[in-house]
């Protein structure tokens, strides 16, 4: 029963950390109109906001999902390089438009990447800390 309780420990955790960053992307998305915060510091943590909603469901069974998640981003960047959201018709909802993003920057997919580098490096630590007993999340 221990092991129950401590899968759903982790699943709050993941939960909350999803919760806690996407409304720190919205708020980024909405109020910061810098030249750092939002195109840069904004990418690398969508990355990890997509990685923490699908721990809720996963809990770490899935031993490459930074990788997945890099992979499933810069699809995301490919289809804004053919305007997806206009070819949608999406252009006038502004919230969706941001979801989907509408322009193709490879400045983008290197932000992405460094998400996934600092993804990896969580999920070493992670391990790490099972390995020696601890009860890293």
């Amino acid at each position: 029963m221990a092991g129950k309780s401590k899968m759903w420990g982790g699943r709050l955790f993941c939960a909350a950390a999803f919760l806690a960053l996407l409304a720190v992307e919205v708020l980024i998305a909405l109020f910061v109109h810098d030249a750092f915060v939002r195109p840069y510091l904004g990418d690398v943590l969508v990355v990890i906001v997509v990685y923490c909603f699908a721990q809720i469901f996963l809990l770490g069974r899935c031993r490459h999902l930074p990788l997945y998640i890099f992979f499933f981003a810069v699809g995301v960047e490919i289809l804004q390089y053919f305007h997806l959201a206009e070819r949608l018709g999406l252009e006038g909802n502004r919230f969706l438009r941001i979801l989907l993003g509408s322009v193709f920057d490879w400045k983008d997919i290197v932000c992405y990447a460094a998400g996934c580098i600092l993804l990896v490096g969580w999920e070493r630590l992670r391990f790490l800390g099972r390995r020696k007993g601890g009860n890293a999340v």
